[in-house]
């Protein structure tokens, strides 16, 4: 059973983004318009009305992001003008009673109502290209920002001062591109399998030169002539961090037409590091078939495709990780990464810690490209957004099979507002 609810006119043009809080109980959207706007649930009847509304960005507004609230209540927001803001929410009272001081801060934005305002506390304007995606850290690694653009630099951001939020250090710029996909003195193995095939892998050296082979034959392509694949447009820029303190700062980043995703290691003590990248393309010829793998038909190089979005489940005490992404290849994906056990390690000289992951569900039901993926907040359940107008529900049942689980459309949404909607769980609309 999916409950639906339908906010009608949110904005004046195509929205890009919404996030909710916390707590659930407000949503902030964005759109082409430039403008972002925050609702608040009425929880009597389950509407939602706007609480704030004011214009950001001097271009589309591209991403939103809550920080934890112990920080208070602050959101950044990302855009295509190549800047990162930092938003908070203060009273009127407290707004008239001090201006924010500092490099890129601004007087209140005006809003549709209520006692409220939300300020703009600092600018980033590292950005070479369009900023994609932002996100917060989780609140346990300090008040950090994660920012990806379109010149496929991952920077991350540390606030220096929490008290006025007006000054933001770059700690780490990470060029995902030529950031090597594995350590030349270390192996690592990548298993590919569905929930019905046993998992195979490719270890050692094979691995490792097979995947830098990949990437060096893919890359002069994005600096080649524009063309179908190579254009912006074609691209896909996302970011997601892990939300398991234990393995410290890791982030899972995409970045242009490559079609993988770069599992990066941070670290204050030495520079950045890939652990693992998860590439869904078939083995490449010349390799032997194993089982649950794939080869390219007649040799041909698969055409890769972007990745538009990727996010990193809620671990809720699972010994391994679950990270879902969805392509303009209309495939959500959803990826088992086991990390290293450290006790393998017994050869003296401390090698780096070997990570893999396998796809345990590949599903294609969108029939177009996939915008968004995200988690419940207990990792058990995934939805997806694409270009297809639905969104898609997933999760796992008995023996880890992961299933269709409902979807809900546009137009169903608007036949029947604010009811329930009966969904069997392998049921899929069309």
């Amino acid at each position: 059973m999916i409950q639906t609810g339908l906010i009608q006119s949110a904005h004046n043009d195509l929205v890009t983004d919404v996030a909710y809080d916390f707590y659930g109980l407000r949503l902030a959207t964005c759109s082409l318009d430039q403008r972002i706007k925050v609702w608040q649930v009425d929880e009597s009847n389950g509407h939602w009305n706007v609480e704030d509304d004011w214009k950001a960005h001097d271009a589309t507004v591209s991403k939103l992001s809550w920080a934890h609230p112990e920080f208070g209540t602050i959101l950044a927001s990302a855009s295509f003008d190549r800047t990162v803001k930092i938003w908070e929410q203060t009273s009127f009272a407290s707004t008239a009673d001090s201006q924010p001081s500092g490099a890129g801060t601004g007087s209140p934005q005006a809003t549709s109502g209520g006692s409220s305002r939300w300020v703009e506390r600092a600018v980033l304007v590292d950005a070479r290209g369009t900023v994609r995606a932002v996100e917060f850290a989780p609140h346990h690694f300090g008040l950090k920002l994660a920012t990806v653009s379109s010149d496929h630099h991952v920077r991350i951001y540390e606030c220096l001062e929490q008290s006025s939020l007006a000054t933001w250090q770059v700690s780490e710029e990470i060029d995902v591109s030529t950031l090597p996909s594995v350590s030349l003195s270390s192996s690592y193995s990548v298993a590919f399998a569905t929930p019905t095939q046993t998992s195979a892998t490719l270890e050692g050296a094979s691995a490792t030169l097979v995947a830098q082979a990949l990437q060096q034959s893919q890359n002069p392509t994005t600096q080649g002539r524009p063309g179908m694949g190579n254009r912006e447009a074609d691209g896909g820029w996302c970011i997601s961090w892990c939300k398991d303190r234990y393995w410290g700062e890791i982030i899972a980043a995409g970045c242009g037409i490559s079609g993988v995703i770069k599992i990066i290691q941070l670290s204050s003590s030495r520079r950045p590091t890939t652990l693992l990248t998860l590439d869904p393309s078939p083995s490449p010829a010349g390799l032997p078939a194993e089982a649950g793998t794939s080869l390219a038909s007649d040799g041909d190089t698969p055409t890769p495709f972007a990745i538009t979005s990727v996010a990193w489940a809620p671990s809720c005490g699972r010994s391994y990780h679950l990270i879902a992404t969805g392509g303009r290849d209309g495939h959500v994906r959803i990826w088992r990464v086991k990390p290293a056990e450290e006790e393998l390690d017994v050869e003296g000289e401390g090698g780096d810690l070997k990570w893999s992951a396998n796809v345990v569900a590949d599903f294609d039901h969108h029939k177009s490209a996939v915008g968004r993926v995200e988690w419940n907040i207990t990792g058990t359940v995934l939805s997806s957004a694409g270009n297809d107008g639905r969104v898609r529900l997933w999760k796992a049942t008995i023996g880890n099979v992961w299933r269709p689980a409902g979807s809900i459309g546009v137009e169903q949404s608007e036949d029947t507002q604010d009811v329930d909607v009966n969904m069997g769980e392998n049921s899929i609309a069309e």
